[in-house]
C-alpha cells in the first residue's frame, strides 16, 4: 500500500535517516517513535509529500487516498463544521462542489444536464447520501455536540477544532492515515472512542504520540528512528522499550554466552505474550507477537534521565488534611467546592478534572500561593513537600548557567555536586553551560525536575508533569514516582502514568468531588463513578 525506498534526508551536513526501506501495509497501525529532533515529524512530512527526500522515494499504490491530521487550526475558520470534515475526502467533495455549481447555473443546459447525471452516479457511487450522516456520526463520536455540527469553525474552541480536524482526517475511510499527536487536548473517553475506531481501521495507520498507553493499545509494530536509521519492529511500544532494555542489558553482559542471550529473549517475548493476550491490545488481537524474529531486536541509543526521588526523612502518620474548602474564579465558577479529604502516608492521588484549572488551584492554595475563600488545610509536622508547576516560567527569568540555576536551589554549592544532578536530567558537559533563558518546554521541565531531586522531599505535587517530555523523559519519570518511598498528588493527561502510578483518584467538579481508593482503568470503567460523575457536573443521576 505504501512503501518507503532507499530514502534519505539531510540538511547541509546533518544526515537525519539514511537508506530507509519500508512496507506499510493495511490492517497494521504504525506508531513512529525517536527522541526528540530524530525526525518523527519530518518523516510523515515525506510521507505525505510536502517534503521532497534528498534521495529516494515514496511510493503509493495507484488509485489509494491518503488522509492526514491538520496542525493548522485556523485554516478553515470560514468553513462549517460539517463541510470541513467532508473536506477530507477532497474527490467526493469536488464532485459536491461541481454538482451544486451545475445545479446554480441560471442557463443548465442539455450538456449540463449530462455531466450533471454522471457526477450523480459517481456521487451515488462513493455512498456520497450518507457523507453528512457519517460525518456526523464521527463528530458526535467526537465530542462534538450536534447543534454545533454545522455552525462555522470560527465558532468553536481551540479543543473543539482539534476534534473537527480529527474527524476530517478519519472521514471516508481514506486507505492510509497520517496522525501526528491526534490524542492532544483530547479528554480520556473521547481517546478510548479513538482507540476502538482505530483497532478496528482495516487499513494503514501511521501515528506519532507520546501517549503511551494510546500506543499500547492500538499499534502492531514500532517504527523506530535511531542511529540515523528508521527500523520496523512487531509489537507496541511497551514490547519495544522492554525488549530495547534487555537487548542494552544483554550487550553489556560481554562474557554472556549467545544461546543464553537468546533463550532470555525468547523466555522474554513468551512472557510478553501471556500478558498481552488478557488485554485489548491490538498486537495480541493480530497475534504478531508469535511471528517475532529474534535477531529483529536491537539495544537503542535512547538515553533515559535517572529520575530518583530520596526523602531526607520518612513523614509521621499525620500527612494533609483538607476541610471544607471552596475557591471561586473571577467569573464565579465554582473550581473548588466543600472538599473534604485525608492524604494517608503512601498514598499516589491523581487529581483529575474536567475544569484544568481546579487542579492546579488546589495544589497553588495547598502550597500557599493562593487563598482559598473559605475552608482550611492542615499539612503533618513531618511532612517536607516538593512542587512542580504547570507553568514554570517565573524560575526562568535570570541569565544563569544551568549550574548557577541550580545551585540556587541548593544546600550543597559545590559544582561537581551540581553538575550531578544536572547529569541525571542529561545536561551534562557543555550543555549545563547553557543559559536558562533560553531552554526549551521540555529542558526547563527537566531542570525543575533536577531542583525537586534536591530537594529530598517526602511529599511531591506535581502539575501536568509529563507536558513538553519526550517519550524517555515520560517513562522515566514515571519510574522514579512508582518507586518513590514517599506521597504523590499529581495531575497529567499520561493515562499509562496514573494508571501505573495512582492509588487513588480524586476527581473535582463544580458541585463538589469524587475519592476513590482504585486504579485508573477501574475509575474510567466503574459504572457507580459515571453516576457520581453526571451529579458531579450537573447532569442528571441514574
Amino acid at each position: 500500500m505504501l512503501s518507503v525506498t532507499n530514502l534519505s534526508l539531510q540538511f547541509g551536513k546533518r544526515v537525519l535517516f539514511d537508506e530507509v526501506n519500508l512496507n506499510f501495509t493495511p490492517g497494521n497501525c504504525y506508531g513512529v517513535i525517536g527522541a526528540n529532533g530524530a525526525g518523527k515529524s519530518t518523516f510523515l512530512t515525506i510521507l505525505q509529500g510536502e517534503i521532497d527526500p534528498t534521495t529516494g522515494n515514496v511510493g503509493i499504490l495507484p488509485g489509494a487516498r491518503m488522509a492526514v491530521l491538520k496542525q493548522d487550526h485556523f485554516e478553515f475558520d470560514e468553513s462549517t463544521v460539517m463541510n470541513t470534515v467532508l473536506m477530507g475526502h477532497q474527490k467526493l467533495w469536488g464532485i459536491m462542489q461541481a454538482k451544486d455549481a451545475l445545479y446554480a447555473k441560471p442557463d443548465f443546459s442539455e450538456a449540463d444536464g449530462l455531466k450533471a447525471a454522471e457526477l450523480e452516479a459517481e456521487f451515488a457511487e462513493m455512498e456520497g447520501w450518507n457523507a453528512e450522516s457519517d460525518a456526523g456520526i464521527l463528530l458526535s463520536g467526537l465530542g462534538i455536540k450536534e447543534e454545533n455540527h454545522f455552525k462555522l469553525m470560527n465558532e468553536l474552541s481551540g479543543n473543539e477544532k482539534v476534534r473537527v480536524l480529527l474527524a476530517q482526517a478519519l472521514y471516508g475511510n481514506p486507505d492510509i492515515l497520517l496522525l501526528d499527536e491526534p490524542t492532544n487536548d483530547l479528554d480520556v473517553n473521547t481517546v478510548m472512542w479513538l482507540e476502538d475506531f482505530l483497532m478496528n481501521f482495516p487499513n494503514t495507520v501511521i501515528v506519532v504520540s507520546h501517549d503511551r498507553h494510546f500506543l499500547d493499545t492500538v499499534c502492531t509494530n514500532i517504527v523506530d528512528i535511531d542511529f540515523k536509521k528508521i527500523q520496523m519492529y512487531t509489537g507496541n511500544y511497551t514490547f519495544w522499550y522492554e525488549s530495547s532494555q534487555l537487548a542494552t542489558r544483554q550487550k553489556s553482559q560481554q562474557n554472556k554466552k549467545a544461546e543464553d542471550k537468546r533463550k532470555e529473549l525468547m523466555e522474554f517475548i513468551a512472557r510478553f505474550s501471556a500478558n498481552a493476550s488478557k488485554s485489548r491490545q491490538a498486537t495480541s488481537r493480530r497475534k504478531l507477537l508469535e511471528k517475532i524474529n529474534i535477531e529483529d531486536i536491537q539495544p537503542s541509543s535512547r538515553k533515559y534521565p535517572g529520575i530518583f526521588f530520596t526523602p531526607d526523612r520518612e513523614a509521621g502518620d499525620q500527612i494533609l488534611r483538607v476541610t471544607g474548602l471552596n475557591f471561586s474564579g473571577q467569573d464565579g465558577t465554582p473550581l473548588l467546592k466543600d472538599l473534604n479529604f485525608t492524604v494517608r502516608k503512601g498514598d499516589k492521588i491523581a487529581v483529575i478534572s474536567k475544569e484544568s484549572l481546579a487542579p492546579t488551584t488546589l495544589y497553588k492554595v495547598l502550597m500557599g500561593e493562593q487563598n482559598a475563600d473559605n475552608g482550611a488545610f492542615e499539612w503533618g509536622i513531618t511532612i517536607t513537600k516538593a512542587y512542580l508547576p504547570n507553568d514554570n516560567s517565573e524560575y526562568f527569568t535570570k541569565d544563569y548557567s544551568l549550574i548557577d540555576w541550580l545551585r540556587q536551589y541548593s544546600k550543597e554549592k559545590d559544582e561537581t555536586y551540581i553538575r550531578g544532578f544536572l547529569g541525571r536530567m542529561l545536561f551534562s558537559g557543555e550543555e549545563s553551560l547553557k543559559s536558562a533563558k533560553v531552554l526549551s518546554g521540555g529542558e526547563k521541565v527537566r531542570c525543575m525536575v533536577s531542583r525537586m531531586m534536591l530537594q529530598n522531599a517526602n511529599f511531591l505535587i506535581l502539575d501536568e508533569p509529563t507536558n513538553h517530555l519526550d517519550l524517555e523523559s515520560i517513562t522515566a519519570f514515571n519510574n522514579g514516582l512508582k518507586n518513590f518511598a514517599g506521597t504523590v498528588m499529581f495531575t497529567t493527561h499520561d493515562h499509562e502514568f496514573i494508571e501505573s502510578t495512582a492509588n487513588r483518584i480524586i476527581e473535582l467538579g463544580p458541585n463538589g468531588m469524587i475519592d476513590k481508593d482504585m486504579t485508573y482503568d477501574e475509575y474510567i470503567m466503574d459504572e457507580r463513578v459515571k453516576e457520581q460523575q453526571a451529579a458531579l457536573y450537573g447532569g442528571v443521576t441514574a
